[in-house]
């Protein structure tokens, strides 16, 4: 995909420029996004990933080595197209091997709740990869809207962004939700448990549902268990007390999946 604007991009090569601040807050801090309005996300895969759902960049930044090759992801007028040293780049980003290219984005309006989507909802899930392997699951298993309660990570942080792969620019995202905020919901509210509940192959699951992800170590709140419609655990023939809250949820939603088959 190739956007129409060629024209002469802004160079910056100081490090005390605000706007390279800006992009190194956004890069590296995880609240920063809340402050500024935007995203940053670098790297081919995340870029062309919010090409293909319709995004814009705001602002296209390439090192001074990829520009010459950077035709198909100049941003579009109004955008900006923003050439920097590639140390530069390497002082930005927060990746041990910094990419050749980024965007950042205008961050998407918080959608309203929709009460007949499928949906996860996490449940202070806390570990940012976790939370983007989740959000990873949800878009290839079919789910619509993704629910992060409070003390949840926060969803479009530099790490969550990395983890989800691109799964971000396909689904409606939620963050900062209280448990009350879910009456909202009319799909039947599924909790996983390591020990209690009907095991998922034996059950015969509901579709379009809400899957409830909890904490790591604590699992699902009692407040979000007495809300739940059931709830289910994964038969674990190897004997381990628990799995990982993003496998889990990945095993809970392709069920699903193939429920809808």
């Amino acid at each position: 995909m190739t956007f129409g604007n060629s024209s002469e991009p802004t160079r910056i090569s100081s490090r005390d420029n605000a706007l390279i601040k800006d992009f190194k807050r956004l890069a590296q801090d995880n609240g920063a996004y809340r402050k500024q309005g935007r995203v940053w996300i670098e790297g081919d895969h995340l870029c062309r990933a919010a090409l293909a759902r319709g995004s814009v960049p705001s602002m296209a930044v390439f090192t001074e080595s990829s520009w010459p090759f950077a035709g198909p992801y100049l941003a579009s007028s109004p955008g900006r197209n923003i050439v920097i040293d590639d140390a530069l780049m390497a002082h930005v980003s927060g990746l041990e091997s910094p990419a050749q290219m980024a965007y950042v984005l205008d961050l998407p309006a918080a959608p309203a709740l929709q009460p007949d989507a499928p949906t996860i909802v996490l449940d202070r899930v806390q570990d940012a990869g976790n939370v983007g392997s989740i959000l990873r699951s949800a878009a290839a298993f079919g789910f619509q809207q993704v629910v992060a309660l409070k003390a949840t990570a926060l969803l479009w942080s530099p790490k969550v962004l990395r983890a989800g792969m691109g799964a971000h620019f396909g689904l409606k995202l939620l963050e900062g939700l209280a448990p009350d905020d879910l009456a909202a919901l009319r799909v039947p509210l599924l909790v996983t448990s390591s020990h209690e509940g009907d095991y998922l192959h034996q059950n015969t699951l509901p579709w379009p549902c809400a899957w409830v992800m909890g904490h790591e170590g604590q699992g699902v709140g009692p407040e979000l268990t007495a809300r739940a419609s059931r709830a289910v655990r994964i038969i674990q023939p190897g004997g381990e007390e628990s799995l990982n809250v993003a496998a889990a949820a990945a095993i809970c939603m392709h069920a699903s999946a193939i429920s809808i088959r």
